[in-house]
């Protein structure tokens, strides 16, 4: 009865009957996949014992203080992302979405060095670091089609408008619906309805999102004595994410009395911006050896918006319909989980090195709020809770070098935030790059593969309980390039 219940309260988390802020939200912007440069992707993202790359200024803060000299680094990056679905047993359908964007831009700068000849303990060198970090690739395409002989999305609607007259239905949905003569009140009660189709229906939905999450970044570290480096990180990370989708149930069989179709079309746009603090260190025993440890402050994204706007076209024998519901917007705020980063690296003197980290979060922690609302979240603050858990990442990495090239590899197991096994939500990465290095210049490439599954849902199966979810597959490939200059 309890995976039954879960199952249910992870499917409500697919649909979008109405417009809300839900738990799915919360988990979107809390779920850090870290970009940043060619090679740190190239070794899994498992930098945290390492450092002197840009991107650890997102991870652990303390590989600030690995570096000898300044830097320069920009990251080019191509992004292809593919998802298979499969509805009701139909044939597969592919969809692919393409996107050109930065992984990373920025400058280490190096202002105090006392030299390898100084022999006395203490700080033998300082650094500060500005530049942005991609931290979340949202660009995605999927089509979803397959004929449903058992339900409607309007039985859902039909549901939702019980006990209500006509003048107080939602004009995002069952108002909608109602004008469109989708869902008509019954001669018997105005206040119940009968949906105008019941299934034997070929349903399909295409969605498309795009945007991204990235992090503007200020560290400040220190070397002190060649083997404890120090490093804190004030980071802003901003959200921008849209989403436009179009449903359509289609008589594709002429199984329902004048019924043709009807279409739902979304759209919905997410801005936001926030701000965090990363400390960290990294102890380095013996030469061979590092040692490191971060601690990542709950994100508090203070300036979350949201922008929605649906349509429903109805196509009836009678005629056809169309309307659409009022421009929506809604601010509120949102504080994303702490993490913690255990790291160990070996360092295989000039020839090369393997890296590890582990990464600790609990994805029940984030909350919704709203200042002028104490009580807008607690249903949706209360799903998180139930619905989320704590769960941990591991990324493992490897250098092997042949000056002046280098050879990398890198594989990442993000674990499920789900508390039931229903909805998987692992995702994997490997990957691997070629890296160029002289004294002044270098130049790396990167390929990684990224994939996830997870069951969708065109509308709420704790309500039409014969609804079967969409099985979807989503694959990453990332091309990457990072070009640096050290000065």
């Amino acid at each position: 009865m309890k995976k039954i219940v879960i199952t249910i309260i992870i499917a409500i988390a697919s649909i979008s009957i109405t417009f809300a802020q839900n738990e799915m939200d919360a988990l979107r912007y809390s779920q850090i996949y870290y970009g940043g440069t060619a090679r740190s992707t190239a070794m899994g993202g498992a930098f945290g014992a390492l450092g002197a790359d840009f991107s650890s200024l997102s991870q652990n803060p303390a590989g600030i203080g690995l570096y000898k000299i300044s830097e320069f680094t920009f990251t080019p990056s191509f992004y292809k992302g593919k998802t298979t679905s499969n509805f009701m047993g139909s044939a597969d359908r592919e969809n692919y979405k393409y996107n050109i964007n930065l992984g990373n831009l920025g400058f280490i700068y190096t202002f105090f060095k006392r030299g390898n000849y100084v022999q006395d303990a203490g700080f033998k060198s300082a650094q500060f670091g500005f530049g942005i970090n991609r931290l979340n690739n949202f660009n995605n395409r999927m089509t979803m089609e397959g004929y449903n002989p058992f339900s409607s999305m309007m039985n859902q609607y039909a549901i939702d408008a019980e006990g209500k007259n006509s003048n107080n239905l939602g004009s995002f949905d069952t108002r909608l619906a109602y004008d469109a003569y989708l869902i008509n009140p019954k001669i018997t009660d105005s206040t119940h309805y009968t949906s105008v189709v019941n299934g034997n229906v070929t349903q399909r939905k295409s969605v498309t999102t795009s945007g991204s999450m990235n992090e503007v970044v200020m560290s400040l570290g220190g070397n002190y004595n060649d083997k404890l480096y120090l490093g804190a990180t004030l980071g802003f990370p901003f959200i921008h994410y849209s989403e436009q989708s179009t449903y359509k149930e289609i008589d594709t069989k002429d199984s329902t009395a004048n019924f043709n179709s009807f279409t739902v079309s979304d759209d919905v746009k997410t801005s936001g911006a926030g701000i965090n603090l990363k400390f960290g260190l990294i102890y380095r025993p013996i030469d061979m050896i590092r040692i490191g440890l971060a601690f990542h402050s709950p994100t508090y994204y203070y300036s979350m918006q949201d922008e929605y706007s649906r349509r429903i076209e109805s196509d009836l024998v009678q005629g056809k319909y169309k309307f659409d519901s009022p421009k929506g917007s809604y601010e509120y705020e949102l504080t994303t989980p702490l993490r913690l980063i255990g790291s160990l690296a070996f360092v295989i003197g000039e020839h090369g090195l393997i890296s590890a980290d582990y990464e600790f979060i609990d994805y029940s922690e984030p909350r919704l709020t709203n200042a002028e609302n104490s009580e807008a979240f607690f249903k949706t603050n209360d799903a998180i809770q139930e619905k989320y858990q704590t769960t941990s990442n591991l990324r493992i990495g490897t250098e092997w070098r042949l000056n002046p090239l280098a050879l990398r590899a890198g594989y990442a197991l993000y674990g499920s935030p789900f508390k039931s096994d229903v909805n998987d939500g692992k995702r994997t990465t490997i990957s691997f790059g070629l890296g160029f290095r002289e004294k002044q210049f270098f130049i790396d490439l990167t390929y990684a593969y990224s994939k996830q599954d997870e069951d969708y849902y065109f509308y709420d199966p704790s309500v039409i309980k014969s609804l079967s979810p969409v099985k979807n597959s989503m694959t990453g490939s990332n091309i990457m390039m990072t070009i640096g200059f050290k000065y």
